[in-house]
Order: C-alpha cells, then sequence, then structure tokens
C-alpha cells in the first residue's frame, strides 16, 4: 500500500477510535511488513493505534508467521513478553504494512445467527445448538486491505464480528477447557454476498462467504490475559462514517467455550484456526429497503479493547 494510503488510514483510524492513544503492556501481536525489511515479520503493536516492535529483531530465532509462532506455545509468548517489558525501539505506525494477524490458517469456522439481537432483527428464533458454516483461508486479507466487489454479486453486505484464535490443538475439548486453547482475539469482517447467500448455490452459504478478500481480520492478536471479559466488549461497524451495527458481545447466544466444545466434536483445532463468532444486528440486507456495499464505500469495524479495522470497498 502506498504511504499515502496508510496515512489516509491512520487518520480515518485515529478519528474512529472513541479513546485517545495510549502506551499498553497489553499483549498485540501483529504481522507486518516493512520497506527495509524482507517478508513478514512479527511484531507488538504498542497500544490500540501505536507503532510496531520487531520481535524478529528482538529475537531473530523466532519464527516469522504468526502460526509457527503459536505452534510453539509458551517458549515464543514468553519471548513477546519479555520484548513488550523491555524498553525497545518502535517502528512508526506509517512505516509499516499491518498484515492479518494469522494468514493460512488450517481452517476458518463461521458461526450463524449468534447474537440475540440478531435473531430478532430477522424475526427467527435463537437457535438451540450452534450453526456452523467456513469460509476458506484465500479470502483473509489485512485490517487495512481493499475489499474487492465480485463482478457475480450485486448484494455485498458487511458484518463486524469478534474473531477467536485457537493457540493450542485439541479435539474433543471441554468447554470447561476451551479457553485453554485460546490464544486471543481480533476483529473480522464477514464480508458476504447475500444472492449467494439466500438464492444461489442451493442456499448453501460457503460461496457467498468465501470470495476473494471478504474476511478482513486485525489490526492485532490480542492475548486473552489482555482482554477484560471478550463476552462483555462493545462491537459496532461503521459505513462511510455512520454507525450501522451496534451491539455488546454479551448478546452472543454461543459463547467461545460453547462454541470450541461443539466444533470439536467435529474437526480437530490447530493453532492459528480462526472461529468468526457471529453478527449483531444492523446488516444492510434487512434494512428497508435492503443497502449494500458500492464502490468508494468505507466500513470501519471496531470491538472494544480489540482496534478497528477499516476497509475500502473497491
Amino acid at each position: 500500500m502506498l504511504v499515502s494510503g496508510r496515512r489516509r488510514l491512520l487518520t480515518a483510524l485515529l478519528q474512529a477510535q472513541k479513546w485517545p492513544f495510549q502506551p499498553s503492556r497489553d499483549m498485540r501481536l501483529v504481522q507486518f511488513q516493512a520497506p527495509h525489511l524482507v517478508g513478514p515479520h512479527l511484531g507488538l503493536e504498542t497500544g490500540n493505534g501505536g507503532g510496531v516492535i520487531n520481535l524478529n529483531a528482538f529475537d531473530p530465532t523466532l519464527p516469522k508467521t504468526m502460526t509457527q509462532f503459536l505452534e510453539q506455545g509458551e517458549a515464543t509468548l514468553s519471548v513477546a513478553r519479555r520484548a513488550l517489558a523491555a524498553q525497545l525501539p518502535v517502528l512508526p505506525r506509517l512505516e509499516v504494512t499491518f498484515l492479518a494477524p494469522v494468514t493460512w490458517p488450517d481452517k476458518v469456522v463461521c458461526v450463524g445467527m449468534n447474537y440475540v439481537d440478531h435473531c430478532k432483527e430477522q424475526n427467527v428464533p435463537v437457535p438451540k445448538e450452534p450453526i456452523i458454516f467456513s469460509k476458506f483461508a484465500s479470502s483473509i486479507v489485512g485490517p487495512y486491505d481493499e475489499v474487492v466487489l465480485p463482478p457475480q454479486s450485486q448484494e455485498v453486505d458487511w458484518e463486524v464480528e469478534l474473531a477467536v484464535v485457537i493457540g493450542k490443538k485439541g479435539k474433543h475439548i471441554k468447554a470447561t477447557d476451551a479457553m485453554a486453547h485460546v490464544a486471543g482475539f481480533t476483529v473480522a469482517h464477514d464480508v458476504s454476498a447475500r444472492d449467494w447467500l439466500m438464492r444461489r448455490n442451493g442456499k448453501q452459504w460457503l460461496l457467498g462467504k468465501t470470495f476473494d478478500t471478504f474476511c478482513p481480520l486485525g489490526p492485532a492478536l490480542v492475548t486473552k490475559d489482555s482482554v477484560a471479559d471478550p463476552h462483555n466488549l462493545k462491537i459496532c461497524c461503521r459505513v462511510n462514517g455512520q454507525v450501522v451495527q451496534s451491539s455488546n458481545t454479551n448478546q452472543m447466544v454461543f459463547k467461545t467455550e460453547d462454541l470450541i466444545a461443539w466444533v470439536s466434536q467435529f474437526v480437530t483445532f490447530y493453532p492459528g484456526d480462526v472461529i468468526l463468532t457471529g453478527t449483531p444486528p444492523g446488516v444492510g440486507v434487512f434494512r428497508k429497503p435492503p443497502v449494500f456495499l458500492k464502490k468508494g464505500d468505507e466500513v470501519q469495524c471496531e470491538i472494544e479493547e480489540l482496534g478497528v479495522i477499516i476497509n475500502k470497498v473497491v
């Protein structure tokens, strides 16, 4: 992304946040690139909206991808904690390009109709068990990357979601043990082609959810010990500055622990796997008349304590 583009996004980021930037001791893990570095690197965001500490410069033996970092567990997390406590050089935010905090996970698990208020919006009953679907990993893009409108769809919609990132392999995980398998949380934009969800492909959801660029993530993987209560966070989405979704993760029908226990009956979770936990009300398709994204729109998805992602629609 050009420097001018990064400046525009940073300005929008600072305007979007309801709080002034504060340096943080919370662990906010990122994947990033910079002109003077070869390839992706791992870093620490120095607070919501801050610069980046290069973890690979602090310890060159660390892996350079988040999935490999998570696979090594406590060994790599302890290095990141030492880096967080040290007085290290910080790369200015304008000098780095943020990638999605996790790229190419083994799986992206998604949950449908998982907010009580979103069910009310559709006039449908609250599900008695989780409704599970998926996106392909190829849909993942960075927190400030563009969302590309596919020519196959005329009804592309927004959905802000809390995303859970798995940190520890597991199968048949009990709900009481589930948080031990969580690395942390991030913000997701579950971009959705409603015509393909509701009328095409036999009403199977996969194709309408998994076009390229349909899963912006970021800006950081905020570790679970840095989040006071993931099920009591303000969550909102703005389109061109107008609030279109505003709720709280306390409206989730099935919490993180229940989702992990349910899904792990069927599949093995691996470090780096992502779970999109559902969206609150306010999506475009249920407005009267319906509203869909168009070229030039800017979507901001924000979750308290986690940050904001900003995606231009092209």
